[in-house]
C-alpha cells in the first residue's frame, strides 16, 4: 500500500463512489435517518473513500484499521477539534459494518476504531423564573383597527412557539414539522415524528393549550396561503415556518430577558428537561418526553441539576 500523497487531490476510485452511494441509500431508506445526519454522515465518508483511494485503495475491502487511524490523523493534523474526530469515527464504523453486511467487506474492520473523547459540556439552561419571565413578557397587543393584521398574526404565532417549545421540550424540527391533525385539544397531546421517524406523543400544558389555541384559532388565518397545506406554523409568506425564523424568534426574546444566558430551541428544550427532573420527574419519563433512544442521552440533564445544586449550595451555605 502507498503512502499519501499531500497536495494532490484524486478522486475515489469508482468501486468506493458506488459503495458510499450504496451507503446513503441505506442511511435514508432503511434507517430512516434525517437529512442532515445523511449528509453529514456520507460527507465524512466520502472524504474517507477519497483518502483511501490516495493511500492506493481500491475497494471498500481495503479500509481497514491503519487506513481509518491514518485519515483521523490526517483531519486532526488539519486543527479539526475533538467533537469533529468523533462525529468521523462515528461515520466511519456505520459504513465499514454497513460494508460487512451488504458483502462488500468480509468483515467489519472499522469496529476496533476508537472514538475520540470529547469534554462533555453542560448545556445553558433558563432558570425557572427566567422562562417564566421569558413567556409572561411581550405577548401579542390586541390589535386595533389601525393595527398590522400580519404583525400582530406573526405575534401571536411567535407566542404559541415559545410555550410549545418549553412546555414539551421538542425539538426545532419537530416542532415545524406539526400539522394540524397532529393537535389532540382533549388530552392536550401533540404527535411528533422525531427521529428515526419514531412517533411519540407529547403533553402539553395550559398556557401552551391555550397559546396554541389562540394561533390556530385568529393568527394563522392571517397567514395562511395555497402553500400552507397542513402546517401549524406558517411564515409571513404562508409557507411552513422555517426552523431558522424560529431560531431567530428564541434568541430575540431571551435576549430581552436580563441575566439569560443566549440560548435557542434547543437551550429551550435543555431547559425544560432540566426543571422536569428538579421538579421530582424520573429519568425514564423525560427521556420519553425528549424522544431520546438511549438512556445515557438523557442523564446529562442530571449532571446540569447537580451541578446547579453544587454552585446553589456553595453560594448559600455559610459553611460551603
Amino acid at each position: 500500500m502507498c503512502g499519501v500523497t499531500e497536495g494532490v487531490e484524486s478522486p475515489a476510485p469508482s468501486s468506493l463512489v458506488v459503495a458510499v452511494d450504496a451507503f446513503e441509500r441505506h442511511l435514508t431508506a432503511e434507517r430512516g435517518l434525517a437529512a442532515n445526519t445523511v449528509r453529514g454522515y456520507v460527507n465524512d465518508v466520502s472524504d474517507l473513500v477519497e483518502h483511501a483511494g490516495r493511500m492506493g485503495v481500491t475497494d471498500v475491502a481495503g479500509i481497514d484499521l491503519p487506513v481509518l487511524r491514518s485519515w483521523l490523523a490526517r483531519t486532526a493534523s488539519r486543527g479539526r477539534t475533538a467533537t469533529t474526530l468523533a462525529r468521523r469515527a462515528a461515520a466511519a464504523r456505520s459504513f465499514t459494518r454497513f460494508a460487512a453486511r451488504a458483502g462488500l467487506a468480509v468483515a467489519d474492520l472499522g469496529s476496533a476504531l476508537a472514538t475520540p473523547k470529547v469534554a462533555r459540556r453542560l448545556p445553558a439552561v433558563l432558570r425557572a423564573d427566567q422562562a417564566a419571565r421569558l413567556l409572561d413578557g411581550e405577548r401579542a397587543p390586541r390589535p386595533s383597527a389601525n393595527a398590522d393584521v400580519v404583525e400582530h398574526a406573526v405575534a401571536v404565532r411567535d407566542q404559541a412557539i415559545l410555550e410549545l417549545l418549553y412546555a414539551t421540550g421538542i425539538r426545532v424540527s419537530e416542532l415545524c414539522g406539526l400539522d394540524l391533525g397532529d393537535v389532540d385539544y382533549e388530552r392536550s397531546l401533540i404527535r411528533v415524528i422525531g427521529k428515526g421517524s419514531k412517533e411519540r406523543a407529547v403533553p402539553m400544558g395550559r398556557p401552551a393549550l391555550a397559546a396554541l389555541s389562540a394561533w390556530l384559532e385568529a393568527g394563522r388565518e392571517r397567514l395562511r396561503g395555497p402553500a400552507s397545506g397542513t402546517a401549524v406554523f406558517l411564515g409571513v409568506r404562508g409557507r411552513r415556518v422555517d426552523p431558522r425564523i424560529v431560531r431567530a424568534v428564541v434568541h430575540a426574546r431571551v435576549a430581552q430577558v436580563e441575566g439569560a444566558p443566549d440560548l435557542g430551541p434547543h437551550g429551550l428544550r435543555h431547559s425544560a428537561a432540566t426543571h422536569l427532573l428538579e421538579g421530582g420527574a424520573d429519568l425514564r419519563s423525560v427521556q420519553e418526553l425528549l424522544g431520546h433512544a438511549r438512556l445515557a442521552t438523557t442523564q446529562v440533564y442530571t449532571h446540569v441539576s447537580v451541578e446547579r445544586l453544587v454552585r446553589t449550595y456553595e453560594r448559600a451555605h455559610p459553611r460551603a
